[in-house]
């Protein structure tokens, strides 16, 4: 095991009815003047939005809103609410909903913060250190952006999907209601399902030797996943397997269930380009790319794959064939989020195999290399692409 700093501050208010706290919330962390930043009309429609607008004005404060966020998030948006913080002295961001309205306000906190162009941040010039302090009322589990110090953002001039991380974006606190999320779409569900998943396979294939804790830590988040998805695919209204699901998805990225351990992040990078040019779902893409990825990658560690097929799957150990094992594993886990509803391929992603070279040149890397289990080339992730392209149960 690595040595490794974890510090995890977000304070976590989890149960029913609980957004009507937000306001008691935002006071106790020092806002006065809130940004309350939200999507589209579901949440308006639900009445959430008129629940939390309650409990801002109990509360005392001074509320200016910005609605409009989309899946797959723009700098557009951004920009318009860096101008907002900065004109009105907004000292609180306050999100409502899911990854893509807690990445925006999160790029909103380091802008306001901020003389230069927020988007330095999320094109690797450096790390953000100062933001507006953000708090959240999660309404999808997905992302884990409710606990996490990470934001991805998408660029609308060249449609460049990027993230930045760190330690002043993490949220302060994040109200997590499960009911809020029973109204979901299944597709929805099952796309955050899987970046759930995705997230911790990131940090399950290690280079890193010794790290049983946390290897058992994954499995069992992967393994509460397999067990409570199709619950909530079949009855949308299960409060209790959507509980465990939005617990699953915070213990997923806040880093608990990665300390101590090399990740990877390659599936993740390279599914951005897949959302960034077609703006499809990110759960959804991640479930044609990763698959791929371990295909290409299996055999740099076979029996950590067999590892994976055996302890979370329910593979049975094939001892004079361990390949087999491992490669049983990850038609396992294609086959299960087929079963989900979600894609295996480019086709039934709505991605073209003749965009694969604009896909590899977008994520950039010439001739270096990227990665951390496995470190990819260009032809590399051309490669990855060319299988998910294809793949098949």
């Amino acid at each position: 095991m690595e040595n490794f700093t974890f510090y995890s501050p977000t304070k976590f208010v989890f149960g029913k009815e609980t957004e009507k706290q937000a306001g008691s919330l935002v006071r106790e962390f020092g806002g006065t003047k809130v940004l309350l930043h939200f999507g589209g009309s579901s949440a308006e429609k639900s009445g959430l939005l008129g629940k939390i607008r309650a409990s801002l004005k109990d509360a005392g404060l001074t509320v200016i809103e910005l609605g409009g966020v989309h899946p797959n998030p723009l700098d557009t948006l951004v920009y318009e609410g860096i101008e907002i913080c900065k004109k009105n002295g907004i000292d609180f961001i306050l999100a409502v909903g899911g990854g893509s309205v807690i990445d925006s306000a999160k790029a909103i906190a380091i802008g306001a913060c901020y003389d230069g162009d927020f988007w330095d941040f999320y094109s690797g010039k450096g790390l953000p250190t100062k933001a507006i302090p953000v708090g959240t009322v999660l309404t999808i589990a997905a992302a884990g952006s409710e606990g996490s110090g990470d934001s991805v953002i998408t660029k609308k001039e060249g449609m460049e999907k990027r993230a930045t991380t760190g330690e002043c974006i993490r949220p302060r606190f994040s109200i997590l209601n499960p009911a809020l999320t029973q109204t979901l779409p299944a597709y929805q569900t099952a796309c955050g399902a899987t970046d759930i998943m995705a997230h911790v396979c990131e940090r399950y294939f290690t280079n890193t030797k010794h790290v049983e804790t946390t290897d058992r830590l994954c499995e069992a988040v992967l393994l509460a996943m397999i067990y409570e998805t199709p619950k909530v695919i079949a009855n949308a209204n299960d409060y209790e397997a959507r509980a465990n699901i939005m617990w699953a998805g915070m213990v997923a990225h806040n880093n608990i269930i990665g300390v101590g351990r090399e990740q990877d992040w390659n599936s993740h990078d390279i599914e951005h380009e897949l959302s960034g040019l077609y703006d499809c779902a990110h759960g959804a893409g991640l479930a044609v790319i990763m698959p791929a990825w371990m295909e290409f990658v299996y055999k740099h560690d076979i029996m950590r794959f067999a590892q994976f097929a055996t302890r979370v799957w329910g593979c049975k150990m094939d001892y004079a064939e361990p390949e087999a094992t491992a490669r049983e594993g990850i038609r396992c886990f294609r086959t299960f989020l087929h079963s989900i509803g979600m894609p295996i391929n480019f086709a039934e992603l709505g991605a073209k195999e003749a965009d694969i070279p604009v896909l590899v040149k977008k994520f950039g890397i010439g001739d270096g290399r990227t990665g951390g289990f496995v470190h990819l080339s260009s032809e590399d992730v051309a490669e990855i692409y060319r299988i998910a392209a294809k793949a098949r149960l």
